[in-house]
């Protein structure tokens, strides 16, 4: 049987049977010592949709695009027509194989199955890697990135630009400030999905579209023939392949709460949903996060909406937000309201135009005076991603250390939603310890190609 080749020239029995043992074993490459006028040289792994913003972004930053590797080439032939010089490629690992002594870096905005896959093959290789939101498909695999990148001291960054921005970074600080006291509940809500969830049954098989291959985009996941729909934007509400609602916008607009109080694992997470959840996201959901005492800060309960119910998005109710109405005409997109014991704080990552209610204007002015702006200010999270790879700056503060445990906390939410019952959870032996179902969704199966 004839097999088929990677516009590399190698084919991938040969990558496969001869070559992967070697590049998923554990060994660092020392990255290169960059001179004053060196450039960071990045491949692109998932190039078009997202991957497009994330190259550009890299490249703006001051990066050099290198190669480029994508599964679907009408996704991507926007940047291989801007960087024609990288070599292209459709599967991340012959690329890396065979690129390996040419790469510093790799920007990972794949679909959410194949981010740690292609995360951790380029990390133990010891190329910095920036990856996109969520970090991670599953829990497990947030740890497994945790730990790597702890091992091998690349610089790494997740995808959730907002953190970079003044917005989140002041409000943080303001939040530790006491500005609205201590806080004892964060509500957030997103209008999200806008892409279809709640389905009963898998759609009918129909033909791969042209220029897609369509094994290398399932990668780690279980085989299962073509459906229309799944590329190139709705396979974000199949298990299979995303995480639906929640694992889409959580790590953009829980990330000021979750940072600003220092959250770290809940001890429990509970879940009201509707619709179908054994082969997708539901139509909505209403998460539940508990977290206990940190230090001397009072325990938190944290409160996620997403979706519709009844026509209408799902949002905190008025006697939550005061008496603020947070949806209205038309609805609204999201948002984020901590409540504490001096006030409560309206926020969007949007801007620095947050609200304030419950506590006099002058005292609040007086916070945002006094304040101190303690944390680093960047041209955005792109540049400090390239600047700590190049050894210029800071290291970046959605690093993987702490975008990890981020993820896993946002991620245990699907967990409570698929078992289908409340989940007492042991952060530190990463499982539950009431639900075994719960377990069942830590770490997935993965093809054995694929295998972390």
């Amino acid at each position: 049987m004839k097999t088929k080749q990677d516009k590399t020239g190698m084919t991938r029995r040969r990558f496969i049977g001869v070559s992967a043992t070697a590049t998923f074993s554990f060994q660092v490459v020392p990255s290169r010592v960059f001179g004053a006028n060196s450039r960071l040289a990045v491949a692109g792994i998932g190039s078009g949709g997202k991957g497009r913003a994330d190259i550009t972004g890299a490249t703006k930053a001051g990066a050099d695009i290198v190669a480029l590797c994508d599964v679907d080439e009408s996704r991507a032939a926007a940047m291989f027509k801007t960087h024609t010089k990288a070599k292209r490629f459709t599967d991340f690992r012959v690329m890396l194989e065979k690129m390996g002594g040419s790469i510093d870096a790799c920007t990972i905005s794949t679909p959410d199955h194949t981010h740690a896959a292609a995360t951790s093959m380029a990390m133990k290789m010891g190329k910095h890697c920036y990856t996109q939101k969520p970090l991670t498909h599953d829990v497990y695999e947030a740890r497994h990135l945790t730990r790597l990148a702890k091992r091998t001291g690349v610089a790494t960054q997740m995808g959730n630009q907002a953190h970079a921005g003044e917005p989140i970074r002041r409000a943080v600080e303001l939040v530790r400030a006491g500005i609205i006291g201590n806080v004892t509940e964060a509500h957030i809500w997103t209008n999200r999905p806008i892409w279809p969830q709640g389905m009963k049954a898998r759609p009918a098989k129909v033909d791969v579209p042209k220029g897609l291959e369509w094994d290398l985009w399932l990668g780690p996941a279980a085989h299962r023939p073509y459906g229309e729909g799944y590329v190139p934007f709705s396979w974000r509400g199949w298990w299979d392949f995303g995480t639906g609602a929640l694992g889409d916008m959580a790590c953009h607009i829980m990330d000021m709460a979750w940072w600003s109080l220092e959250l770290g694992a809940p001890t429990s997470v509970s879940a009201r949903h509707g619709g179908n959840t054994v082969e997708s996201a539901p139509n909505w959901a209403v998460i539940d996060y508990r977290f206990g005492y940190r230090g001397s800060r009072p325990p938190v309960k944290l409160v996620w909406y997403d979706g519709k119910r009844n026509g209408v998005q799902n949002a905190p109710s008025l006697e939550t937000t005061g008496g603020v109405q947070m949806i209205g005409k038309g609805g609204k997109g999201y948002g984020s309201v901590l409540i504490g014991d001096k006030g409560r704080m309206f926020f969007s990552r949007r801007g620095t135009g947050w609200r304030i209610t419950g506590r006099d204007a002058d005292e609040v002015k007086q916070i945002e005076a006094s304040t101190p702006r303690t944390l680093p200010r960047t041209e955005g999270n792109y540049v400090e991603w390239v600047n700590a790879a190049t050894g210029n700056g800071h290291k970046p503060l959605s690093r993987f250390e702490i975008a990890g445990p981020f993820t896993e906390m946002v991620l245990l939410g699907n967990l409570a939603i698929r078992a289908g019952e409340p989940v007492q959870w042991d952060a530190k032996a990463l499982r539950s310890t009431n639900s075994e179902k719960a377990n069942g969704y830590v770490r997935r199966e993965y093809r054995q190609a694929w295998k972390l």
